[in-house]
């Protein structure tokens, strides 16, 4: 069991289940709250879980450790997940969540796409396959006939 911590894919996994318990959960949550508020509560809970962590484990680190190179680039990425979190939130107040689930999960091919384009990495014909295959589950699952 310790080494299945240690793989990227059990925390890919647990991360899509929580993905998933997220999305019932934060439907249920904006039912009559205003989606923008509901995003905040959730983004302060989740600042509270992660210090606790951090103060608990001890992995908190001087802030003249981190380079400006990736403070830049993890504001950029907070701000992308803010603004994630904010559409996420009131495209779930608007929409059913078994279809709003699976466009949101279109990240999975503009991933693919952008590592390409911005990170230069390769992938190969079947994984380009997958991703195509991704694309038109996602459009299909969320589909109301």
């Amino acid at each position: 069991m310790r080494s299945a911590f240690l793989s990227w894919q059990f925390w890919a996994l647990s991360s899509a289940a929580f993905a998933a318990l997220t999305a019932i959960f934060a439907k249920v949550g904006v039912e009559q709250i205003n989606s923008d508020f509901a995003t905040l509560i959730r983004t302060a809970i989740i600042l509270l879980v992660l210090g606790a962590i951090l103060t608990a484990s001890g992995q908190w680190q001087p802030l003249s450790s981190i380079s400006g190179r990736s403070y830049v680039f993890l504001t950029l990425s907070g701000l992308a997940t803010g603004a994630s979190w904010l559409c996420y939130f009131r495209a779930l107040k608007i929409g059913d969540a078994a279809r709003v689930a699976p466009i949101d999960k279109l990240s999975v091919v503009l991933v693919a796409i952008f590592a390409v384009i911005f990170l230069g990495e390769r992938l190969s014909v079947p994984n380009w396959i997958g991703i195509a295959f991704i694309a038109t589950g996602a459009v299909l699952v969320a589909y109301k006939a």
